[in-house]
C-alpha cells in the first residue's frame, strides 16, 4: 500500500503531533514499511491458533471476598468537621 503525504497528515493529527515538512517523507517511507509487514502477517496461517489477551497466564491474585461486617456510621462520622447522622457535610462546589 502507498502511503502518501495526505494519509501522514490524518495520522499526525489523529495522533496529534506536528510533523515538519522535511519529516513527512521519512514518516511516509517507515509507515510503508509497518503496512508491508502487516500484509506479511496476514500471510500466516493463524486457524489453530487460540486469541490471546495476554502472552503469560493471568491469574487473580487477589483475596476472595467474604462478607464482614461493616463499622457503624456514628464511629466514620464523629471526627468530621461538618456532618449530619447520615454522611459528611461539604461545602457545594458546583452551581
Amino acid at each position: 500500500m502507498k502511503i502518501t503525504e495526505e494519509m501522514v497528515d490524518y495520522v499526525s493529527i489523529l495522533s496529534r503531533l506536528k510533523l515538519p515538512q522535511e519529516e513527512k517523507a521519512k514518516m511516509a517511507a517507515e509507515l510503508e514499511q509497518i503496512v508491508s509487514y502487516m500484509d506479511v502477517l496476514n500471510t500466516l496461517d493463524t486457524a489453530d491458533v487460540e486469541p490471546l489477551s495476554h502472552v503469560f497466564p493471568v491469574r487473580n491474585v487477589m483475596r476472595a471476598d467474604e462478607v464482614e461486617p461493616s463499622y457503624p456510621r456514628s464511629d466514620l462520622l464523629w471526627n468530621s468537621p461538618g456532618r449530619d447522622e447520615e454522611a459528611f457535610l461539604v461545602p457545594k462546589t458546583v452551581e
